[in-house]
């Protein structure tokens, strides 16, 4: 029996991605697969709504945060490092990691990132280089006002570096209109692909940052990946299948049309909302920037989170994510991000009305 996933990645993937991924391997320096990976960068540009270089690289989000780590910034550069959760936290620690001087700028968690607390901070510390920023949060279920902060940002005259990995394919990110220099997502999120490969694309600002960046870099090198993929290779081994399932999804996609796409994970954010508020659950995130993708619910009034995660997975087949770092067993989230509609969630919300009081929720 197929499981329910409902956690924020990795999602479930449609069968005719499925079947893509179980093509027989290709040689990734033939002419084959130059035209499958152009194909698939220039529907993804689509996507990203951008008209910036696009590079695929096989790793996690989490390399696509690296690689616009290494590739734009150097030892000692200053960096603000914005964070509303667990992830944010980690863009500003592979920062430091490779030696920047980070300033961290860290919110409630549950809490939108204060654009006037950015600009507050890029005004008193005028040495700051860029910005790093998650735009839609899945450990606290927040998205950032990023139009805003963008603004904010590219009015400093600041790089602006930003995790889009959970938003990117579900909500809409207009990556060239906001100015963004370097935008990442992965493929495990909205985009209905296994997980495998990290999607970066890199502003003319962006481009200029790196011929002065001197952090190394060697597998994650973005100009070697742009030079491949003219030649439509990339310049490691890729994952050939995570690409052949690429090619299926974004037509998927595209034929919905994006626009689509973003009122549906709206309208499917907003039933989940209102379906856990009427089980009487709390919602952790402020709702005026509660995320469409992701929904995180407080563990209060008895409530035993990682005993309910247990028995929806064991009882009702459905697999919800638990919470992370100062957050775990303190709530539960629900996913809601790619291949999803409302019956997915009304059979999570059948299966919390029994698993509820099992669990010690006192409603």
């Amino acid at each position: 029996m197929v499981q329910n996933l409902r956690i924020p990645g990795p999602t479930p993937c449609p069968p005719e991605v499925l079947a893509a991924m179980g093509r027989q391997m290709i040689n990734h320096r033939g002419g084959e697969f130059a035209e499958i990976i152009k194909d698939v960068t220039a529907k993804m540009k689509q996507v990203f709504q951008t008209k910036n270089d696009l590079m695929l690289l096989t790793g996690s989000g989490t390399a696509g945060l690296e690689a616009a780590v290494v590739n734009m910034l150097s030892p000692g550069d200053t960096v603000l490092g914005v964070a509303i959760g667990v992830f944010g936290e980690r863009f500003a620690k592979i920062a430091q990691t490779f030696g920047a001087t980070v300033i961290p700028l860290n919110f409630q968690h549950g809490k939108a990132a204060d654009p006037a607390l950015i600009k507050k901070a890029l005004d008193e510390n005028p040495q700051i280089k860029a910005v790093l920023v998650t735009h839609n949060e899945t450990s606290t279920g927040v998205t950032n006002d990023l139009a805003i902060i963008s603004k904010v940002v590219k009015s400093a005259g600041k790089l602006l570096l930003v995790d889009c990995i959970s938003s990117l394919g579900s909500v809409n990110v207009p990556v060239d209109e906001w100015g963004i220099d370097v935008a990442i997502s992965g493929s495990q999120k909205g985009w209905m692909v296994p997980p495998g490969m990290a999607m970066v694309a890199v502003s003319e600002a962006g481009w200029q940052a790196y011929a002065q960046a001197k952090m190394p870099r060697f597998y994650w090198d973005l100009a070697k990946a742009k030079a491949g993929l003219e030649k439509g290779q990339t310049p490691w081994t890729p994952n050939v299948s995570v690409v052949f399932a690429f090619q299926v999804a974004l037509d998927m996609m595209l034929k919905e049309g994006i626009d689509t796409i973003f009122a549906r994970h709206q309208r499917i954010g907003r039933f989940t909302r209102e379906g856990i508020k009427a089980l009487g659950l709390t919602l952790l995130a402020d709702e005026k920037h509660a995320s469409n993708t992701v929904t995180s619910v407080v563990a209060d009034r008895g409530l035993d989170a990682k005993k309910l995660n247990k028995i929806m997975k064991d009882e009702f087949n459905i697999v919800l994510a638990g919470g992370q770092g100062p957050l775990e067993g303190k709530i539960f989230r629900v996913g809601h991000l790619g291949m999803v509609n409302e019956k997915d969630i009304q059979v999570v919300f059948d299966a919390l009305k029994v698993a509820l009081p099992k669990a010690g929720f006192v409603g």
